[in-house]
């Protein structure tokens, strides 16, 4: 086979690959566009897509002979210089999910063999006459050339990014919150994730000594400039610490994957399996902690029906479904500490909007002029800003009573009325209704999570005075927007 030909291949190959990275992990999975310390990260990856749209554009149907192969080959030696310094930027700043770094293995094998195939060839091209010359190879041709104009866009979203994030990063940083009067050590379970970063920043503002039990303690320790003890198993934890604190924020994404056998078993282990595990450390514990702070989700209250506009309280009981019978299992591990003398509180997560988390993709159709109503639009989503949360955790640090807490905001409004506030806050159109049914089928039961809902009051938070920063849904856009 012609090795310019096959190269070419590759690298079609290269731009399906590229897109599946950019839009699951770079948008969906990790939402690098809203993420301070991804700053440096975008604009590496700025660069590297406007080469790789010069590349896939100009090799769709020219060849490159004389000094043109020249620019070309050193055009090569930029982007594998980018590509390694963009690996040793990842492994400093954040925590890559096994699916991305699969991902950009086979990304940078496949580059390598294309790069090679056509340095192979350059020899032959050097001897030539400089000019591009014209060689088009039909459907190939312009699928290359359709990925180079889409990753050159890619490359533009990631520039405007990280040029946005330097005065974004005010809003990124929680105003300053008091976690009692006192020193305390704590320990933190998921510490790393779109919460947990932002609670552990507020902890070690405040004076605290925090603990993060983590699957990845190295990369943990470069996240937070090693001012954490990082440790991967409960077992490195020995019984005479003192721990005054235990937050338990561990819990492997819900949304992705559909709800097979193995995923639900996943789900299960990495909240109510941590939970026990961190449940059997406090018992062993020569001086228990005072405190467990638990997370959990309003996913406990199951679904409401269409029509259905009760507002559920704590009081509210769980649904005979999955994601109510994941809740209750976890809540249930939390509260075995009790018998230990550990005060425990639940708290029951509603959407959490920050710069991370599910909110840049919810925004991302009605940035792009697309809003509108999902699924009929009528179920109720229940949300809460991530400053809330943080400031709600300082507010359970300092109360006397346990039990289970919502965390949601004062005010719920409906899907259809959710993309309506934001629709209006980013200053695009509203409208156009996009049908259930294909998340249905790609989902399945999952799929209850965007399609169905719940109206969930905050009401123990507000019997116990707690003060909203972001009570209603255009604030706290308008906050992080």
């Amino acid at each position: 086979m012609n090795t310019h030909l096959l190269a070419l291949q590759l690298m079609a190959f290269q731009g399906c690959l590229g897109a599946f990275d950019t839009l699951y992990h770079h948008e969906l999975t990790e939402a690098l566009p809203g993420r301070a310390s991804a700053r440096l990260e975008l604009s590496i990856h700025a660069v590297r897509s406007l080469i790789y749209s010069a590349m896939f554009v100009g090799l769709s149907y020219w060849r490159f002979n004389g000094l043109w192969a020249v620019v070309l080959l050193t055009v090569f030696a930029l982007e594998i210089v980018l590509t390694l310094w963009d690996f040793v930027v990842e492994d400093q700043t954040r925590l890559l999910p096994a699916t991305e770094r699969v991902t950009h293995t086979v990304l940078a094998l496949n580059g390598g063999a294309f790069v090679a195939l056509l340095a192979l060839n350059a020899g032959e091209t050097l001897a030539l006459p400089t000019a591009l010359v014209w060689e088009p190879h039909g459907v190939l041709s312009a699928f290359l050339f359709v990925c180079g104009v889409g990753v050159g866009l890619s490359g533009i979203r990631d520039g405007l990014a990280a040029r946005a994030i330097a005065p974004q990063a005010a809003h990124d940083r929680t105003p300053a919150l008091r976690f009692g009067e006192t020193e305390c050590a704590v320990l933190v379970t998921g510490g790393t994730g779109f919460i947990g970063q932002k609670l552990v920043r507020a902890l070690l503002a405040d004076g605290h000594r925090v603990t993060l039990l983590t699957r990845q303690p190295r990369a943990a320790a470069w996240l937070f400039d090693a001012r954490v003890e990082c440790i991967s198993d409960m077992g490195a934890l020995p019984p005479s610490r003192r721990i005054d604190v235990v937050v338990n924020l561990a819990g492997a994404r819900i949304l992705g994957w559909r709800w097979t056998e193995a995923r639900r078993a996943a789900l299960r282990a990495s909240r109510i399996g941590t939970t026990r595990k961190v449940v059997a450390w406090i018992a062993a514990a020569h001086r228990k902690p005072a405190l467990m702070l638990s997370a959990s989700a309003i996913g406990y209250y199951g679904i409401q029906a269409r029509g259905d506009d009760t507002l559920l309280t704590e009081r509210a009981a769980p649904q005979p479904m999955f994601m109510s019978d994941l809740c209750r299992e976890w809540e249930n591990a939390a509260a075995e500490a009790a018998a230990c003398g550990v005060r425990v509180a639940c708290m029951r997560f509603g959407l959490v909007l920050g710069t991370q988390g599910a909110l840049p993709m919810m925004l991302l159709p009605v940035r792009l002029g697309m809003g509108g109503p999902l699924g009929g639009g009528w179920q109720w989503l229940s949300w809460i800003h991530v400053d809330d949360v943080v400031a709600g955790i300082a507010h359970l640090w300092t109360r006397g009573e346990g039990g289970a807490y919502n965390f949601t905001a004062p005010q719920t409004l409906s899907q259809a009325d959710f993309n309506k506030v934001a629709a209006k806050v980013l200053k695009r159109p509203y409208w156009l209704p996009t049908p259930g049914w294909p998340m249905r089928l790609a989902l399945g039961e999952q799929a209850d999570l965007l399609l169905e809902g719940q109206r969930v009051a905050p009401a123990r938070l507000q019997a116990g005075g707690f003060a909203f920063r972001h009570p209603t849904l255009a604030g706290a856009l308008a906050n992080l927007a």
